[in-house]
Formats: C-alpha cells, structure tokens, sequence
C-alpha cells in the first residue's frame, strides 16, 4: 500500500503545490531563454548584451579564435545573465520539487521525472498542468473522505444535545 501524506501536512501541501506551480512556470520560461541563447551564441555567432554604448539591446558577434569563442559586445552580457538566472531558479525549482514530493510522500521516481521539467524544453509546462491537477484532486479527494470520516464519528444524538441550546 503507498504511502498517503500525513493530515497535519495538507494545509502544507496546498502552499508547496503553488511554490512548485510559480516555480516550474519560471524554469520553464528561463529554459527557453537558455536554448535561444545558446542557438544564437553557437549557430548564429551572436551574443546579446545590454546597456552599452551600441543601444539597450544589442547582438554583437562571437568571434572563433584557436582559444576559443570570443566576445566582442561592450555593456551587460545579457546571455550570461541568462544562463546565472536559470541555473539559480532551477535550484529553486528542485526545492520546490523536493518538498512537494516529500510532502506527498510519492516515489522516488516521480520526483527524477518533475527535476527533469527543468532541463527539457517545454517540459515544466506539461508537468505543471499534470502534477497541479493530481494534487489538487488528491486534496479534495483525501478531504472529502475526512469530512465523511468526521462526519459520521462526531454525530451527536439528539437527546444528547446541550440542554441550554434546546429551550426555545
């Protein structure tokens, strides 16, 4: 029999599930970024900077020299800024991932397969959807079934009922 997560930790759960919901939705949008970065850098030669003296936005050429690639922009290296950006919010979202599925209390396996979200394009987006959708289920499922537990134990028979409450 699976694992179920413990009561006390549903409220938990509920504010884990939207951290990994803004989370995964932001490694996603920063992945993208980095694959359009990366096409640019070593298929176009091109790096995007910033704030210099060529304009707000400018691509300037990478150059292939016997050292390696070179870059010829002046300002911001905005494609470095990418790559720092989502290397830090993929941390954040494994801790998102982490503490959703230790909360859940899910197999190992499933959270390898919501990490790998960060790192395949497009992948956080339907994993988001999927995983908010189970939980959200979940929630209202394990709830309901509470409320029927509670219900049918804590019912109070009417010729026990607090005298005070029952005189008009």
């Amino acid at each position: 029999m699976p694992l179920e997560p413990k009561s006390a930790d549903l409220p938990r759960i509920r504010g884990a599930l939207k951290l990994y919901k803004v989370t995964s939705v932001i490694t996603g949008v920063m992945l993208l970024l980095l694959c359009a970065e990366m096409l640019l850098k070593y298929v176009f030669h091109y790096e995007l900077f910033g704030f210099g003296p060529a304009g707000f936005l400018t691509l300037a050429p990478v150059v292939e020299t016997p050292a390696g690639l070179v870059s010829t922009g002046e300002g911001v290296n905005l494609s470095t800024g990418i790559l720092i950006a989502h290397g830090w919010f993929y941390v954040l979202y494994l801790f998102s991932d982490f503490r959703l599925w230790s909360l859940m209390r899910w197999p190992f396996s499933r959270f390898l397969l919501i990490a790998l979200g960060g790192i395949i394009p497009f992948l956080s987006f339907f994993l988001e959807v999927r995983i908010a959708r189970q939980v959200t289920a979940y929630l209202e499922e394990r709830e309901a079934r509470e409320a029927a537990a509670g219900s049918g134990a804590q019912s109070i028979p009417a010729s026990d009922a607090d005298p005070v409450e029952a005189q008009p």
